[in-house]
């Protein structure tokens, strides 16, 4: 993987992750989350993701809104990221929700 130029939150991401030996050449499950006021939109979203490639989960938060957790089988790229997150968009803020970020579990091999 190359220098990543990207100057938002996403390419501070990728960047502390190359740094810490992140294995870009692997797929890994990347997922992608959203707030929402009520379960049902919540799980309006959720219904919209089928396929090998895509999981999805509802769960209520303490604060009485949902969480919508959107986890893709993917390359973790600038590109695919920021694409999935503002595909997502599009389907999220029709409905009063907002985005809140994007995760990977990193595995720390054993020595």
């Amino acid at each position: 993987m190359g220098s990543i130029s990207y100057e938002d939150v996403s390419g501070t991401v990728l960047r502390q992750m190359k740094e810490s030996g992140f294995d870009f050449a692997r797929i890994h499950a990347i997922d992608f989350y959203a707030i929402f006021p009520d379960e049902d939109r919540a799980r309006q979203v959720a219904s919209r993701f089928r396929g090998e490639s895509i999981n999805t989960q509802v769960f209520p938060r303490d604060d009485g809104g949902w969480n919508l957790q959107v986890s893709k089988i993917m390359y973790a790229t600038y590109d695919g990221i920021d694409g999935f997150e503002q595909n997502l968009e599009g389907l999220v803020e029709p409905l009063g929700g907002v985005l809140d970020g994007w995760g990977v579990t990193q595995e720390i091999e054993e020595l």
